[in-house]
């Protein structure tokens, strides 16, 4: 009886033909899948005495072999039936169409920049929450009770909760990051912040800072001035010249301004640095001792530089943007322009 039914199966794969998609899906059905009728023959070798199920076996593993080789052939006569009607045919020669594709934002752009420029001087990546409460953002950081950044009009506080604010600066993820770890810390933390000001071509109440802190013993400024020289070359070019002016913040002492010369007129002087041929790109300064002790580190055994620059800043120096809103207005005829930034 079986016997018969093989024989029979045999002889129907032999004489399939399959012209279509439709008649080779239907050739799969009977012969190839789980409820086939090759797979009904696996199912019958459960009626099949133990002495005989090997050679039982042997047969039914040879029409299911003899089922997919005629499969494979039905697929490539199918294929070639295709291709010649050129239904689906495809052209190699044709030239490849022109689909406009998109670009890296240009304060994204910036942001990678400045994190390989720093990585490969030994900084690791450090981030923390946009929503902060008091003593990360102020207190630890040696903000006096009365500090005006302490006030509504310059700060964005919590409703209700006046120890709770998006912060205002990325130093509150330095704070964070000294509290957990021992030194020596070599740290960059770039993100957004938030600031209670008017929006203007100069001015946004949402941007970008990157800040970088090391903390070891023997730090000094000497250690602070290398390190941003180096950066400022890599990021601008080589005949980049820095400065630095004397200023004040309240966690470090002493603090510093951070200058190069003007990018637009080489330093001779223009409008963009108002003539006197340096602009600011950030504040810098040594670890004010407060700091290091409010965060648990020994301000006697280790010293530390930390310094902050705000990546609009340096993307607008760079590719000498001169309107702060640009950035985020999505205006496609502006972002087109950064494609070759791929």
């Amino acid at each position: 009886m079986h016997n018969e039914k093989i024989e029979q199966i045999k002889a129907e794969i032999a004489a399939a033909k399959a012209g279509t998609a439709e008649e080779l899906e239907k050739y799969r059905l009977r012969f190839i899948s789980k409820k086939s009728v090759v797979g009904e023959l696996f199912a019958a070798m459960r009626e099949i005495s133990n002495e005989q199920k090997r050679e039982f076996g042997q047969v039914v593993n040879e029409v299911k072999q003899l089922a997919e080789e005629k499969f494979q052939e039905l697929i490539e006569s199918v294929g070639k039936g295709k291709r010649k009607s050129g239904t689906s045919a495809l052209d190699l020669t044709l030239p490849p169409t022109n689909l406009p594709i998109g670009g890296i934002h240009p304060l994204t752009a910036t942001r990678q920049r400045i994190i390989e420029i720093f990585e490969r001087i030994g900084f690791n990546l450090s981030e923390g929450p946009e929503i902060e409460d008091d003593w990360h953002n102020f207190t630890a950081l040696n903000f006096p009770e009365n500090h005006p950044a302490r006030e509504m009009q310059d700060t964005f506080f919590i409703e209700k909760n006046p120890d709770i604010a998006l912060r205002t600066h990325t130093s509150s993820v330095q704070v964070r990051v000294m509290e957990k770890e021992k030194p020596p810390i070599r740290t960059l933390s770039p993100g957004r912040v938030f600031r209670n000001e008017a929006i203007s071509a100069r001015a946004h109440c949402i941007f970008h800072q990157v800040e970088g802190l090391y903390v070891d013993r023997n730090v000094s400024f000497a250690d602070l001035k290398q390190t941003l020289y180096h950066f400022a070359k890599e990021m601008f070019g080589k005949e980049t010249k820095v400065r630095f002016r004397p200023s004040f913040f309240p966690f470090t002492e002493p603090s510093a301004e951070i200058d190069i010369s003007c990018l637009i007129c080489g330093g001779k002087g223009c409008n963009i640095c108002k003539h006197s041929g340096w602009v600011e790109i950030g504040g810098s300064g040594m670890v004010d001792p407060n700091v290091l002790e409010n965060c648990g580190i020994d301000s006697e055994e280790f010293t530390g530089f930390a310094f902050g620059m705000g990546i609009e800043r340096i993307a607008m120096l760079k590719y000498q943007i001169n309107d702060l809103r640009l950035f985020t207005e999505n205006d496609i005829r502006f972002l087109q322009q950064f494609r070759p930034l791929l």
